[in-house]
This record gives structure tokens, C-alpha cells and sequence, in this order.
């Protein structure tokens, strides 16, 4: 049998096959060759993958750059990439490391800094002998601070170990706004021939907070050189 039959008038090929006649460009695309005898120009396959300055054979696993976040695979097809996407890290972290090979921070220590000095989850601790906090789940320090009373006295003293401060010499206050003058509180004073004064009994709600200074009476018509012996 002819294989086939070329027309002086057309550049058609006729091929009889299997009761069916194709023409060259059907032949081409149905059974994956040309007239011509040629192969169809498939998608070339790769060997290896460059990334990084470096070259990986089908199968590495490589990082790109160095963030370490993002890994490949070479494979026949080319590099198939992944990202690590990082989780956040506690509330209460306070020391975090990110190492040159983690593609991730990492939380090394958690609790609370306060002024800095590091402390627990769930402790309790004294800063302070005013202050009383706790290291809560969070991380962050709760603190209570003592609340004093104003000091009935002109000159407290702060002792060690105490919090609020202490009237060392006992209660006391000034005789005037001049503040030059203390006196102790209780029975009335003479600062002169014709004044006496006397310290609040502190009673009162806000004396002591600002007003530290003696209740006084003059007596009329007198000056100190006349009342010396006055009581």
C-alpha cells in the first residue's frame, strides 16, 4: 500500500490508518509527533538549583538568604519554597535570644522586670518597705503602696526597715509661719512675755498634712517688756 499520497496542489499528507485519515496538523496534535518525524519540545527537567552563591542537586533542602525562614526543596521541576511564619512570643517574656540559625525568636526567660530586678510568675516581693507587689500571669508588676499619715511633728525621721516616718523627737510644731521656732506639742508655750501658743491636738482631719503651725493668743495692751513674769 501506498504510505501516502502527496497532491501537486497542496502540501496536505494523507495517511490511511486504521480507518482514519488525518491530515498532518491533526496527526500532530493526536499522536504527539510531526510529519516531519520530530518529537514535540516538552518543558525541560533541571538537575540542580542555584540559590545563594550555591549549587543544590534534585532532593537538597536549602535556606534562601539568611533569615532561615525560608526553605527549599530542588527538585526536577525547579526550587519549591516554604515560609515559617513565627508564633508570638509570651506576654510575660522578658529575655528573648534569636540565634543565627533560628528562623524564630526565642523566649528564654518569662516573669517580671521591675526596677530592674527579675522576678517570677506569681511572686510576691517588697521593693520597698512601702511597697508590696506580685509578678501576675502576664508579666507585669502589681504593687500596693502603704499609705502614711502625715507625721505629727515638723522633722520626722525615716528609720530603717519602716516605711512611714516617725516622730523621733516627739510631736511638735512652729509657733509661726517663720518656721523658726519649734515647739512641743501638749501644754501651751510663752514664746514671748505676751504670746502663748500651742500645738494642734492634730484632731482635726488635714492638719497635719500642711499646717503644722501653733494656735497662739497675744495678750492685749502688753508688750514683752512689760509681761515678763507673766504665766
Amino acid at each position: 500500500k501506498r504510505l501516502n499520497e502527496a497532491s501537486s496542489k497542496t502540501d496536505v499528507f494523507v495517511f490511511f490508518c486504521c480507518s482514519y485519515t488525518l491530515t498532518a496538523r491533526t496527526a500532530e496534535a493526536v499522536l504527539g509527533f510531526s510529519v516531519a518525524g520530530h518529537q514535540q519540545q516538552q518543558p525541560p527537567l533541571v538537575s540542580t538549583c542555584e540559590a545563594n552563591g550555591s549549587v543544590y542537586y534534585v532532593g537538597e533542602w536549602y535556606f534562601l538568604d539568611s533569615d532561615q525562614c525560608t526553605q527549599c526543596e530542588c527538585t526536577a521541576e525547579g526550587p519549591e519554597c516554604a515560609r515559617t511564619e513565627c508564633t508570638s512570643l509570651p506576654a510575660a517574656c522578658i529575655h528573648v535570644s534569636h540565634y543565627p540559625s533560628d528562623c524564630c525568636p526565642r523566649c528564654e526567660r518569662i516573669g517580671c522586670e521591675y526596677r530592674g530586678v527579675v522576678y517570677d510568675l506569681g511572686q510576691n516581693f517588697q521593693p520597698s518597705e512601702c511597697e508590696q507587689c506580685t509578678c501576675d500571669i502576664s508579666g507585669i508588676a502589681r504593687c500596693l503602696v502603704a499609705d502614711c499619715a502625715p507625721p505629727p511633728c515638723v522633722n520626722p525621721v525615716y528609720q530603717p526597715g519602716k516605711c512611714c516616718p516617725e516622730c523621733k523627737e516627739g510631736p511638735n510644731c512652729y509657733t509661726d509661719s517663720s518656721r523658726s521656732r519649734v515647739i512641743a506639742a501638749g501644754e501651751p508655750v510663752w514664746v514671748d512675755s505676751c504670746t502663748k501658743c500651742r500645738c494642734h491636738d492634730g484632731q482635726d482631719a488635714g492638719y497635719w498634712e500642711g499646717n503644722r503651725l501653733a494656735t497662739c493668743s497675744r495678750l492685749k495692751n502688753c508688750t514683752p517688756e512689760q509681761s515678763k513674769t507673766q504665766n
